[in-house]
């Protein structure tokens, strides 16, 4: 058996004699590389004897210190030869014999789904005939032998089991009288222990036992479409692992010598070469064998996009073969990034990246990614505005806030194949981010997440054996639970990245029509920023990059106007809203006035007797204008930079002159009109939480010793 690496530059001569007849070859400065992944039957080969040619995929390849080495390890020059190299460990030459069957179920599903694909280049011979004897030494050859004789010799099968059971069960009365006695009852004997035509052992069938047996574990463990004609009770389990472990080899030297019909004698060659791996068996090679694929990136595309994208005949026109001439390599719609407690989804897109291990991603490959996110946000407004001409509603997805005009986060990737040298294990479904660089961003703004021209690009390894493996089984059930398991963890990684990036809030404002006018007023500090998701009208989430300086000052000033919760982008961000609600109590809305007093201590208790409190307007009636905000006024806040005292008023404040006063305490003795406020209680848990910084900071066209009116929100201490 040889095996070369696909697009390793080999010596000329160190594979000249391997390749004749290949096409689609490199020769550069007496360099040979082969375009190609797939097997190679060379009827050239070892003396005219021929030998098998295995072309494995460029993935095995790492680049160590500027050369080329298999498990980055070994020159691939130096293990052409696999059957007289000794570099290998012994997994490591099992792993190979292995792989080439996976390899080559992988091309066979890839050719059947894609027939009308003209990157599979095949022609087939017979395999395992009464031809000329050949060594046949790769498991690939003895799994497809072992296929061909189940295929071509059901008659064989229906023909023992008939002899083996003709006569089965039948007395054999000459041995019964013979060797028993009889009762006799009413002049009729009767025996009781009749002697039958049971064989004791029985070996064909033992044989058809382990053959089906092997049979059924190809279908299980390489996904082969079998077909078992007969209800044997088979070998499988642990026993089958002790017959694969040598007891097979062992079993079946011990009935060789009981067959004697040619294709007995056969199946028992195909059954011991499959538990032995290297034996003599008959293959007729009367010409060239080879199937092949002259582009396996093409192959490796298809088997993510099977195992985690949307079939492409269920997108809608021009969404992943978008207007532009460009072609998403995988997209499908799952729930977005966002803290959120709706179904809101969003596009997820994704391109292949078939590398040798630790090749970079080039610019041009940046450039294109996110050129495929630019053409789906367009693609989506295009679709709402019904231009598109699509009528599936899953895929009309809103990405834009209109209240906040921030951008939904488009999750957006490369994925590229990945081999553990040191395990190479088929069953480590990692998904991993690729070593070295894995995170790219294409922004105008810094600090903007929630902007259209923001993009997120980030970039992750799976285990190339894994998935490999999974599409070469083409089960069904199989392939839908990892792509919903895989989804789920694709989802993980990105918000991992993006909480690695950004602190996220949750925020629900404490009056509607205060929050509402917050964001108005301060629409530019917060453009990008702020973003709601369609169903969720009065929750938003906000997003800061960090930066290690602590709570910044937007999130202080927005804590006066909303609730705020910090929250991770797996939470549900109602539960957060209502667990700050509750450790901070029911907020108090509304609008309050703010009285500078030195002596406020006994002017509240002079309110507290009379239960009113007056404020001067000016001197003139043209200070009625002023009257407006004292109007609307639900709390009343006394202090002298400290300690404040707060009082709930009464609705129907009245305008009252300064000869009306009476005995009611006041401020401003200079006025001639004066704002009278009844009182309704006092409200000391909100004095409690009254900030001192807001007493010293009123604002802006205030100073501290004017009264003035402002929300009581933007007082409490948070």
């Amino acid at each position: 058996m040889r095996i070369l690496i696909e697009e390793h530059q080999y010596r000329a001569e160190a594979v000249e004699n391997i390749i004749t007849g290949l096409t689609n070859l490199r020769n550069i400065k007496g360099k040979v590389s082969v375009n190609h992944v797939g097997y190679y039957y060379n009827p050239a080969l070892n003396d005219g004897h021929g030998d098998m040619v295995f072309i494995l995929p460029k993935v095995l390849l790492q680049d160590v210190k500027g050369e080329e080495l298999l498990f980055g390890k070994y020159p691939p020059e130096q293990v052409i030869n696999i059957s007289e190299q000794q570099l290998l460990t012994p997994q490591e030459y099992d792993f190979v014999y292995k792989l080439s069957v996976w390899v080559y179920r992988a091309i066979v599903v890839f050719r059947d789904a894609h027939p009308e694909s003209d990157v599979v280049q095949q022609q087939l011979v017979q395999h395992m005939s009464n031809g000329r004897l050949q060594e046949c030494n790769t498991f690939l050859d003895i799994l497809l032998a072992l296929l061909k004789f189940n295929r071509d010799n059901q008659d064989f099968f229906f023909f023992v089991l008939r002899n083996l059971h003709s006569g089965f069960n039948k007395i054999n009365w000459t041995r019964t009288i013979s060797k028993s006695q009889a009762v006799v009852q009413d002049d009729v004997p009767i025996y009781l222990n009749p002697v039958n035509k049971r064989r004791q052992v029985n070996f064909d069938e033992e044989l058809l036992v382990i053959f089906f047996s092997i049979l059924n574990h190809m279908r299980c463990q390489y996904g082969f479409p079998v077909s078992i004609p007969v209800n044997y009770e088979l070998i499988t389990g642990a026993k089958f692992n002790s017959y694969l472990n040598g007891q097979g080899c062992i079993k079946l030297l011990k009935i060789k010598n009981k067959y004697f019909s040619d294709k007995a004698i056969y199946l028992w060659e195909l059954c011991y070469a499959f538990f032995d791996l290297s034996r003599k068996v008959k293959v007729e090679v009367s010409s060239q064998e080879y199937i092949l694929v002259k582009n396996f990136n093409i192959v490796f595309e298809a088997i993510i996009d099977e195992l985690i994208g949307t079939d492409r005949k269920q997108l809608p026109a021009r969404l992943a073969d978008q207007s532009d001439g460009k072609t998403v390599d995988h997209l499908w719609i799952d729930d977005i990034l966002l803290p959120t407690n709706d179904k809101t989804a969003v596009y997820y897109i994704g391109d292949s990246k078939y590398y040798k291990y630790s090749t970079p991603v080039g610019e041009n490959s940046i450039s294109k990614q996110f050129s495929y996110a630019r053409n789906v946000i367009q693609w989506s407004f295009d679709a709402l505005k019904g231009s598109t001409g699509c009528e599936d509603e899953r895929y009309k997805i809103r990405l834009r806030d209109d209240r906040t005009e921030g951008y939904n986060i488009l999750p957006n990737f490369f994925i590229s194949a990945k081999v553990d040298f040191e395990k190479l294990d088929y069953g480590a479904e990692n998904l991993v981010l690729h070593e070295g660089q894995n995170q790219y961003e294409s922004s105008q703004f810094s600090d903007r997440l929630f902007d259209r021209d923001t993009l997120l690009l980030s970039h992750y390894d799976v285990n190339f054996l894994y998935v490999l493996a999974m599409y070469a089984r083409n089960n069904a059930t199989s392939k839908q639970a990892w792509k919903t398991a895989v989804r789920k963890r694709f989802r993980e990684r990105v918000q991992e990245i993006l909480s690695a990036k950004y602190t996220f809030y949750a925020l629900k404002g404490y009056d509607a029509a205060d929050s509402e006018q917050y964001i108005t007023t301060h629409f530019q500090e917060l453009l990008g920023k702020l973003y709601r998701t369609p169903n969720e009208q009065s929750i938003y989430t906000l997003a800061v990059e960090r930066k290690g300086d602590g709570e910044n000052a937007l999130i202080q000033e927005l804590r006066k106007h909303f609730y705020v919760t910090e929250c991770r982008l797996e939470d549900n961000v109602q539960d957060k809203i209502n667990e700050q609600v509750s450790e901070q109590g029911l907020m108090p809305v509304g609008k309050c006035v703010v009285v500078d007093d030195n002596l406020c201590e006994q002017t509240a208790e002079h309110i507290r007797r009379v239960g009113s409190y007056a404020i001067g307007l000016g001197d003139t009636f043209g200070a009625l204008a002023l009257a407006e905000g004292f109007m609307k006024a639900q709390f009343l806040v006394l202090h002298k930079l400290t300690n404040p005292i707060v009082f709930a008023l009464k609705s129907g404040p009245q305008l009252i002159t300064k000869e009306q006063l009476n005995d009611t305490p006041f401020k401003m003795k200079d006025s001639q009109v004066y704002i009278l406020f009844h009182i309704e209680g006092e409200e000391p848990l909100i004095a409690e939480r009254i900030s001192q910084y807001a007493l010293n900071h009123p604002p802006k066209g205030y100073s501290r010793r004017q009264s003035y009116v402002t929300d009581i929100n933007s007082m409490l201490q948070v």
